[in-house]
């Protein structure tokens, strides 16, 4: 939050004004709060919008719509005046993180009971909104604030009020309908928005939750091409739990009839109301953070609020979102402890989220009049977004605002080693991509491929100098197949020279080596089809390869085998790539429902190719490879 700037209103309405939340769509949001001491988010229209008399009508229309909308989950309008010079809307101040922070920059992925228990209050929410005649059409992880009650819907009504300008104002003033990461078919194509297109972002938010991707792909890719994939292919849903795949399914179709509603989602849902909806440690830190904001003191009347001002950059809670969010890098408390060994087998826990919340607990003793001095400031929502700007700033590589060591430019980068086997044979092959950060912060991303398993994760840096990183064990985000894997152990990465570290985990040691990364990360000798070089199975079997980044679904296998009762069974399979040097390292295959049970093959695998012959070997198995040519 940042402090109120020369001209900005001391109060508005009934609401005393303490700082700058940030700028969103619409306008200025402030924090403030009633004469109780009651924390509200104050958005206040901006000038062209407020000119256009079509606009305002609108608004205020929407306005009056917002008062009417009933549910537990949302966040009630306090106050409004849509006459003003500067219209605006009060809603009450939920002092939670977004769900885009739990998942992006601490917590991760949701477990399956939370998901669940997401998916139907978020369902029971949106069907409170429709019942007011409203349209959300900006649903997405920065709009969803988690409570220990149950996530609260921000935000709702307001972009459909901005539907009316958008032909005449969109220019001038950067409106946007919609996050393209989020958006659905229909407001791709600028056709009528229903509440089936909600229905639509709440898949792709479930999803999300999930998984920590996006279900058509990265934000990367650029608005354009995402809103493409939104519109005509299929979305990607590896990795999300089997319990709720057909919702996602049904709420992800293309067509907005083949939706369900609200109700019907909100209805169908399984949760169990007895069990705690989040996990526990996450919890825990939530209550103690109402706790505080309930023993926190109003101060007298007409005394000034007395501010912290958050360093450069520094988020809040309630800071109007940047649309689809890349991952971003948030402070923590790493373990404490020896390097564990580095085949890990045994669980940890999720990182402490006391640092997360201490960003929020300074707006709540803000909102309160209450100044507090806290370490570790709340997470941060920072990257390139589908659609939007930067938000938060990172200081540069090997210097922190706090002053502690970050990573070093030097290690800075996608970097591959072989931990079991060698580099013509290898048995498991780790790749790590390291960013810029400084202690506790996530800032490894690493995919683990071994034997009939792979294993995706992140991890936040322990400690930093000019030639040693330590970074501590990982969090599982992702694994093929689901279920089996665990946390990567603790590493070291030393300098060995410019393109080769040296890591350590436990009794382990390998060299690691500078490797390729961004959307074209694949060896330009792979990609293409390929079929047996023997020509009996040429009309049998195939593999395409595509271009694309490290961790995508990239290789596809196609077979029609043989059984012993003399039938054919068909197979159609997909390999994440893992690691593109010294090998092609793939992922255990992800078969297709209709594929035969008798030619599925459970093991990793790895590529190579020489003299323009692909060969295929198992990672598990000492076995003869297959062996592939160019398909003509």
């Amino acid at each position: 939050m940042d402090v109120l700037e020369p001209g900005d209103p001391p109060r508005i309405g009934d609401f005393t004004l303490i700082g700058r939340l940030g700028v969103g769509g619409m306008g200025q949001v402030f924090l403030g709060r009633s004469s109780g001491g009651r924390a509200v988010a104050v958005k206040v229209v901006k000038a062209a919008l407020a000119e256009d008399p079509e606009f305002r009508a609108r608004f205020r229309r929407e306005v009056a719509a917002l008062h009417r909308v009933g549910g537990a989950w949302t966040t009630p309008v306090l106050g409004s005046d849509t006459e003003a010079a500067a219209p605006w809307v009060a809603t009450e101040y939920v002092p939670g993180p977004s769900l885009h922070q739990v998942v992006e920059s601490g917590y991760g992925p949701l477990p399956e009971a939370t998901l669940h228990a997401l998916a139907g209050q978020l369902a029971r929410t949106l069907s409170a909104v429709h019942g007011a005649g409203l349209v959300h059409r900006d649903l997405k992880p920065s709009n969803i604030l988690l409570t220990v009650d149950g996530p609260r819907v921000i935000d709702f009504g307001i972009v459909r009020a901005l539907d009316t300008v958008a032909g005449t104002l969109r220019t001038s003033t950067g409106v946007v309908l919609g996050s393209p990461g989020f958006m659905s078919p229909e407001q791709v194509r600028g056709q009528r928005v229903t509440p089936a297109a909600d229905m639509f972002s709440l898949g792709s938010v479930l999803v999300y939750a999930a998984t920590g991707r996006l279900p058509f792909g990265s934000a990367d890719l650029g608005a354009h091409t995402l809103m493409f994939r939104i519109a005509a292919e299929e979305p990607d849903l590896t990795g999300v739990p089997h319990t709720l795949t057909g919702l996602v399914s049904a709420c992800l179709a293309k067509d907005p009839e083949q939706r369900p509603t609200a109700e019907q989602v909100a209805v169908g849902t399984r949760t169990d109301s007895d069990a705690p909806w989040l996990p526990a440690e996450l919890l825990a830190e939530l209550g103690r953070l109402a706790a505080r904001m309930l023993t926190a003191e109003t101060p007298p009347q007409g005394a000034p609020a007395q501010v912290t001002p958050s360093p450069p950059g520094t988020p809040t809670p309630h800071t109007p979102p940047h649309d689809t969010p890349a991952p971003a890098p948030a402070p923590g408390t790493p373990p404490q402890g020896a390097p564990a060994p580095a085949p890990s087998n045994r669980p940890r826990s999720k990182p402490r989220w006391r640092p997360v919340l201490a960003g929020v607990l300074a707006l709540a003793a803000a909102a309160t009049g209450t100044a507090l001095a806290l370490r570790g400031i709340g997470i941060g929502e920072k990257g390139p977004t589908a659609g939007g700007a930067s938000s938060a700033t990172t200081p540069a590589s090997g210097s922190t605002a706090s002053g502690a060591q970050g990573v070093p430019e030097d290690f800075v980068g996608a970097w591959e080693g072989v931990l079991d086997g060698n580099v013509e044979m290898p048995k498991r092959v780790l790749r790590l991509e390291i960013s810029s950060g400084e202690p506790g912060e996530k800032v490894a991303t690493y995919i683990d491929t071994d034997g009939d398993l792979q294993c995706t994760g992140r991890s936040e840096l322990v400690s930093a100098d000019a030639d040693m990183l330590v970074i501590d064990q990982g969090q599982v985000t992702a694994g093929v197949p689901e279920g089996r894997c665990t946390p990567l152990a603790r590493q070291t990465l030393r300098v060995k020279s410019r393109d080769v570290l040296v890591f350590t985990s436990g009794s382990v040691t390998a060299d690691f080596y500078r490797s390729t990364g961004g959307r074209a990360a694949v060896p330009e000798e792979y990609v293409g089809a390929w079929v047996p070089v023997n020509e009996f199975y040429r009309e049998q079997e195939m593999i395409r390869i595509t271009q694309g980044p490290v961790g995508g679904r990239l290789v596809r296998l196609a077979v029609t085998a043989g059984t012993e009762n003399g039938t054919d069974q068909y197979c159609d399979g997909t390999f994440v790539v893992g690691a593109v040097s010294p090998v092609l390292a793939l992922s255990p295959a992800v078969y297709t429902a209709e594929s035969g049970q008798e030619c599925r093959q459970p093991d990793a695998v790895f590529l190579t190719v020489a003299d323009d012959h692909l060969m295929l070997y198992s990672m598990n198995a000492n076995a003869e490879p297959a062996e592939y040519i160019r398909k003509s």
